[in-house]
């Protein structure tokens, strides 16, 4: 979450700032998109998708 602090950003954008593998990012945005804290600003896109904090995650961010 603290990738997306200030900016939306692609899956393997956020996979390196998170030093996670890029092929385990797409279960931690599904569980944030679940929990309302992360939103896709570009759905109908197959790839390239952006993703940022909603206000919610940008609450709990902040906390973090």
């Amino acid at each position: 979450m603290k990738s997306l602090d200030n900016d939306a950003k692609m899956p393997s954008q956020i996979a390196k700032d998170a030093e996670i593998f890029q092929n385990h990012i797409s279960n931690v945005l599904r569980q944030l998109r679940e929990h309302e804290l992360i939103e896709c600003i570009n759905p109908e896109v197959g790839k390239g998708r952006l993703y940022r904090l909603t206000d919610k995650g940008e609450k709990v961010s902040e906390n973090l």
